[in-house]
């Protein structure tokens, strides 16, 4: 049998009589290991003195997942201590047999995991982990598999699985809401036409409302405006704020939250063909504002735009938070490690930062100020959707969405395109993360759901 132990810098061992595990101090990744007389295996995994629950999960998944071949026959895992992150160690070996191989012919076969906890905290924990690992493989799935009427399925089949109701507008329910910039993105894709998602969880204790917004571009060529060809196959990831929202009404209802929450997902790809919108083009939008395009690139912003106007004007919510794989310029400002927040209320954007550094899904506030939205003006329509300055870009595209949110009071917006797609154990190319599940469901958590 083979048997892990997941060891703090704190934890005692003083119960276990053996050699092997001389200087081991616990660190973060260390490991030690021996044989007992009846041959079971003993590990021990570090796990220092953690900053935050994701150092935990991502050190107990990648630990499994590379010694999957020698826990073949099984793992049993043990807790020592350390009741704050039990969850979080169930949710890291739950994850360690996520595959980015799915479509391969031959398949691994990965070892049993049992535990000795809690049933609340492995429960907890496999919720987690089972959304994630869901949206991480819509995330991972190539463009050609992953269609908006394909997704749409997939977040469809998900709230009947899970408790969350979902309603699908197809193109010709799109066009009588007036979802005019979602259309207009969607026009190069004859084929795989926008549809757009509405996700409802309720609880009947709730007090609160929260309203979620996901971008949801299953491919993005960049339109007219071509991407250079050089990783844009990892366009295929450009709806991870889309799989965010949906992965957190599938936690929420799983643990049964006390809140109310409103999820909307616009999807489409932004591909080319004669009917695609061009730079210069101006579109209108479901709140009536029209939209000069400079450039088809910056297409998240346009079917945000529809969406937010939608959700602000269909439901009354207390908090709205859109996330979206939107900026170029959010990685440069921040790298891999951070999401830029941009929210005009202070309460939130606290709120949102305090759960990125509990969660590890850390989330950095920008400027709000309305000087940026100088740099859309437009001479021919009520504004545009790209500044002419390189500089800033995040910001103004935050700027941009809040024309579009009715002077809602508590939004705030995520760019996650640093954060959603990284490198990690499971292959040799950059992945999906999940990113956003665990930072909204801390969030919704520390509001009294």
């Amino acid at each position: 049998m083979n048997y892990l132990y997941p060891v703090f810098n704190t934890t005692s061992l003083s119960s276990f009589d053996s050699p092997y595990l001389e200087g081991f101090k616990g660190k973060t990744g260390e490991v030690a290991f021996f044989i007992d007389g009846e041959a079971n295996r003993h590990y021990f995994l570090g796990l220092g003195d953690p900053k935050h629950h994701l150092e935990v999960i991502q050190t107990v998944r990648s630990f499994i997942f590379k010694q999957k071949e020698n826990l073949s026959t099984g793992v049993k895992i043990k807790f020592l201590g350390g009741q704050e992150y039990l969850s979080d160690i169930v949710q890291g070996a739950y994850l360690s047999d996520y595959s980015i191989g799915y479509l391969k012919g031959e398949q691994l076969e990965f070892p049993s995991i049992d535990f000795e906890a809690d049933a609340s905290d492995v429960e907890r924990g496999q919720h987690f982990a089972r959304a994630i690992k869901r949206i991480m493989r819509w995330g991972d799935a190539p463009g050609n598999h992953k269609t908006p009427q394909k997704l749409a399925e997939w977040i469809k089949a998900s709230g009947e699985e899970n408790g969350f109701q979902v309603e699908v507008f197809d193109k010709a329910a799109c066009e009588n809401l007036g979802m005019h910039a979602l259309l207009g993105v969607g026009r190069g894709s004859r084929e795989n036409p926008p549809v757009f998602c509405v996700l409802k969880y309720t609880h009947p204790e709730a007090t609160k409302t929260v309203g979620l917004v996901g971008k949801g571009v299953t491919f993005d060529t960049g339109g007219v405006s071509l991407k250079p060809g050089d990783n844009m196959n990892y366009m295929k990831s450009d709806m991870g704020g889309a799989a965010a929202v949906a992965g957190t009404l599938e936690v929420a209802a799983r643990l049964g939250l006390k809140i109310n929450l409103i999820g909307a997902i616009p999807i489409t790809e932004n591909c080319i063909d004669s009917y695609a919108i061009k730079p210069g083009d101006v579109i209108s939008s479901y709140s009536g504002k029209t939209i000069e395009v400079i450039n088809t690139d910056a297409e998240g912003r346009l079917i945000l735009a529809d969406a937010l106007s939608y959700i602000t004007d269909k439901y009354h919510t207390d908090v709205l938070i859109d996330l979206a794989t939107l900026t170029g310029n959010a990685i440069m400002a921040l790298g891999y490690k951070a999401a830029a927040l941009i929210s005009p209320n202070d309460e939130l954007a606290q709120s949102l930062f305090h759960a990125g550094l509990k969660t590890g899904e850390k989330v950095w506030r920008m400027p709000h100020w309305d000087e940026y939205k100088d740099a859309l003006k437009s001479d021919i329509a009520d504004l545009k959707n790209l500044a002419g300055s390189p500089i800033g870009g995040a910001i103004n595209a935050g700027k941009f969405l809040q024309e579009f949110i009715r002077e809602h009071q508590a939004w705030a917006h995520l760019d996650i395109a640093g954060t959603a797609f990284m490198d990690s154990e499971f292959g040799s190319m950059k992945s999906a993360t999940g990113f956003g599940v665990r930072l909204l469901v801390e969030y919704l958590e520390s509001q009294g759901a």
